[in-house]
């Protein structure tokens, strides 16, 4: 297929189609509103199903029943309504229920403003619902790179019976690139529907019954062992990340997601041509997170986290790095603001200043 010239936010939206969707539920918040819109002319045009709900709230729970019945159900949201649907979120993870959430991140907290912001690293990674739950949480640096993962997305959640997260910040949501949709999903082996959704029992002798709720503790305590040994599958087949190509000779190593990865390569490439040692690990993944990448640090004299937010990334990095002694420090914008790479650039130059210390 020809490339098209496509916002974001629509080219994830026929994606989704082509992945599969089925059907979406979500309520509008600024800056992701065109996956609704596009969705609310093209499902139909697809002999799909689109409906706005009342709220978040109502829209998340209509997930949970869409995906309990069988269909690879959809959402979109912004901060604060991913915030609304965290209780949600955390039923489908407990039920066992795969769903596709696209989360286009503003600033906060509270409504905060509607400029592009990754100040929702933890919302997505650590999760505001109850209980100890994950989700898969996807975090693309470009708008291919958000339409290849948003049509795996749906064979994925499928596969580990679980909900997707795809984490972009407004920018990548609201520009415009040159984009296909050639993506051939990899394969993969999908649980039968007929095992836990309610289809009804015309082609099988049992009932189906999608549910959390476990009054027992022994059988709640059963169940979340079941989940956890599925989220040490996910970190062992599911890690995706990016690591340049120079990582063993870097001397200072970048961290960094989403759009703030490639402004913090434009100040790599720059540097590197000026004689430093610069490289980066960039995580595609954000859960699972991908620790392993930092074991291939043999050079590394500091390394610098930068995103645009005040810091959640951090926490995972010196995880990753504990027992290293390597130095680990931050730069980013927060609030909207996006860092320009003379920024990251003089960032790192101090650091170089510092040497070892």
């Amino acid at each position: 297929m020809a490339k098209q010239l496509l916002k974001g936010n629509e080219a994830i939206a026929y994606a989704a189609i082509l992945g599969g969707a089925d059907v979406f539920f979500g309520y509008p918040i600024t800056p992701q509103n065109e996956i609704p819109e596009y969705l609310s002319a093209e499902m139909f045009k697809h002999n799909k199903l689109f409906v706005q709900g009342e709220s978040e709230v109502a829209s998340i729970n209509m997930i949970y029943g869409a995906a309990g019945a069988g269909a690879r159900a959809m959402t979109s949201s912004s901060s604060p309504g991913i915030a609304l649907m965290q209780e949600g979120i955390s039923y489908l993870c407990g039920a066992e229920l795969p769903c596709v959430i696209i989360s286009v991140m503003r600033g906060g907290p509270g409504l905060g403003g509607i400029q592009p912001s990754q100040a929702d690293y933890n919302q997505a990674t650590r999760g505001g619902g109850n209980g100890d739950y994950h989700c898969l949480v996807y975090a693309p640096a470009n708008i291919q790179e958000a339409i290849n993962i948003t049509k795996e997305s749906f064979e994925i959640a499928e596969c580990y019976r679980n909900p997707v997260i795809i984490l972009i910040d407004g920018l990548i949501g609201q520009m415009m690139e040159a984009v296909d949709f050639d993506h051939v999903n990899k394969k993969r082996t999908l649980p039968d529907k007929k095992d836990y959704c309610t289809l009804g029992t015309k082609n099988h002798d049992h009932k189906n019954i999608v549910n959390s709720l476990y009054l027992d503790p022994y059988d709640l305590e059963k169940h979340n062992i079941k989940l956890h040994q599925k989220y040490q599958k996910i970190i062992k087949e599911e890690v995706m990340v990016e690591v340049s190509s120079n990582i063993e000779q870097a001397e200072v190593v970048v961290v960094a997601y989403g759009t703030m990865a490639r402004i913090a390569q434009t100040a790599i490439n720059e540097l590197n041509q000026n004689g430093y040692k610069v490289g980066m690990i960039r995580p595609i993944t954000l859960w699972p997170y991908p620790y392993d990448a930092f074991k291939q640090l043999k050079n590394c004299k500091h390394i610098l986290i930068t995103e645009m937010s005040m810091g959640q990334m951090v926490q995972d990095v010196l995880i990753a790095t504990r027992g290293s002694n390597i130095p680990v420090d931050f730069f980013g914008r927060c609030g909207g603001v996006i860092p320009e790479p003379d920024e990251v650039a003089n960032a790192i130059k101090q650091l170089v200043a510092k040497g070892g210390k």
